[in-house]
């Protein structure tokens, strides 16, 4: 292995969006996450609906919501 060209492996602090922090080793002192796997819907089994245009409510208006009456056809 060649001397003088790899980065120095140090203490690396990985801090998440939702607040879990992570002690491990790293070419980087810190990295920031957006979504770790404590908040991700896959690995926690909770899914957040994010709708920024109201496109649910402009569905659920035009098809109606399940179990309604009133049906088109």
């Amino acid at each position: 292995m060649k001397t003088n060209i790899h980065p120095d492996y140090i203490e690396c602090a990985i801090t998440c969006a939702c607040g879990a922090k992570v002690e491990t080793r790293g070419v980087q002192p810190e990295m920031h996450l957006e979504i770790c796997s404590q908040c991700h819907p896959f690995f926690t089994g909770k899914q957040r609906l994010v709708d920024s245009a109201g496109r649910i409510e402009k569905f659920e208006r035009k098809y109606g919501k399940k179990g309604d009456s009133a049906q088109v056809g």
